[in-house]
């Protein structure tokens, strides 16, 4: 079974979402969203491959990453050998293919 790690950027957008629900809702919010996404992420400890590969690079013909949704949010990740990185985890309103640039231009 793969082990599960989070990148840095994923770390970040993850503790800048839960902040934001904190600030604009309530407790009861941010620890429903939290539950969420730590029962999709699980889940693919036992399926990795059971999120679908991401629309807008599959379009590009990049088919190496993957997302599973709790809408609203997208939790982009990859499946390595060993483990299964988490790399973002994103607001499925936006538009991805700019926030994706402007991460891989940093």
């Amino acid at each position: 079974m793969p082990n599960i790690a989070w990148s840095s950027n994923a770390a970040a957008d993850f503790e800048d979402i839960v902040g934001w629900i904190l600030d604009d809702h309530s407790a009861r919010h941010a620890e429903s969203f939290v539950d969420s996404i730590d029962t999709e992420i699980r889940q693919l400890e036992g399926q990795p491959r059971s999120g679908r590969v991401i629309p807008e690079l599959e379009r590009q013909n990049i088919t190496k990453y993957r997302e599973v949704v709790v809408s609203p949010w997208r939790v982009f990740y990859s499946v390595e050998a060993e483990r299964i990185l988490i790399l973002a985890v994103i607001d499925g309103r936006r538009n991805i293919e700019d926030i994706l640039l402007r991460r891989n231009l940093r």
